[in-house]
């Protein structure tokens, strides 16, 4: 009950304050819209696909990192207000808090990555997967959300003030968006950029939300995967978060 009670207070600020709605979705929209508009004319002599339904995947996973940063945020307000001091003087658990805030900033990211979706039907991108494939959208996007949210969260507690945390996730949000297969393919890139791209656990993601866009048949092994990687580190995370508001509660 406390995780929904959290859950449905954060969602009640989002909506009172629809502007922060707005701002994690324009970025991602751009990118979608207007690169893929400048790109995509260069790279149709290199691929045989729609460069929209390509860098769909990249910029669902972008939506969930402007989602995951904004929710990390509310907590310089609670602060401000006073209201983050009086729930952790509270005899709530300290995990309800981390997933009250965690799974707010999932919710979001999986409306405004299906908004993405809706939106790319006017650019001719099909599913090609079915309605299975649809479903399954949900499941890479709780995942990424989740674990972006569970950094955002953590790194949102060890820092002072909300402009050196904007600065902090700018940085990780950029390198972890460039060093991805989010905008191009790499069959053509060093084995150095490979093996980089293996260490980021987001390109598992995009690649099977690629999967669900470009094919008609599930790769269950890429969902495997996925969801074997991202468990392990989801649960690595909730337990850094829950640790680190632990450490604000005992200061």
């Amino acid at each position: 009950m406390n995780i929904i009670n959290i859950l449905l207070r954060n969602i009640k600020w989002r909506f009172q304050n629809p502007i922060s709605i707005l701002l994690t979705i324009i970025q991602p929209l751009l990118w979608l819209v207007l690169y893929s508009t400048i790109a995509g004319q260069f790279m149709k002599e290199t691929m045989n696909v729609n460069y929209v339904s390509f860098i769909l995947p990249g910029i669902m996973v972008l939506v969930t990192f402007s989602c995951c940063s904004s929710g990390g945020y509310i907590n310089f307000i609670m602060k401000s207000k006073g209201s983050f001091q009086r729930i952790l003087i509270s005899p709530v658990r300290r995990s309800d808090i981390v997933l009250g805030q965690i799974f707010e900033a999932v919710s979001l990211s999986i409306f405004e990555a299906f908004i993405l979706v809706l939106i790319s039907l006017f650019f001719s991108v099909r599913i090609e997967s079915g309605i299975l494939g649809i479903l399954l959208l949900i499941v890479p996007i709780f995942f990424s959300a989740f674990f972006m949210a569970g950094i955002s969260y953590t790194i949102s507690l060890k820092l002072p003030n909300e402009v050196i945390y904007e600065t902090v996730m700018s940085l990780v949000i950029l390198f972890l968006f460039f060093m991805s297969t989010a905008l191009f393919p790499t069959e053509n890139v060093s084995v150095f950029f490979r093996v980089l791209l293996t260490l980021n656990p987001f390109v598992y993601s995009i690649n099977f939300l690629r999967s669900l866009i470009l094919e008609n048949t599930i790769n269950w092994n890429s969902f495997f995967i996925m969801t074997i990687i991202f468990s392990v580190l989801c649960i690595i995370i909730f337990f850094v978060s829950v640790k680190t508001l632990e450490k604000q509660t005992d200061s």
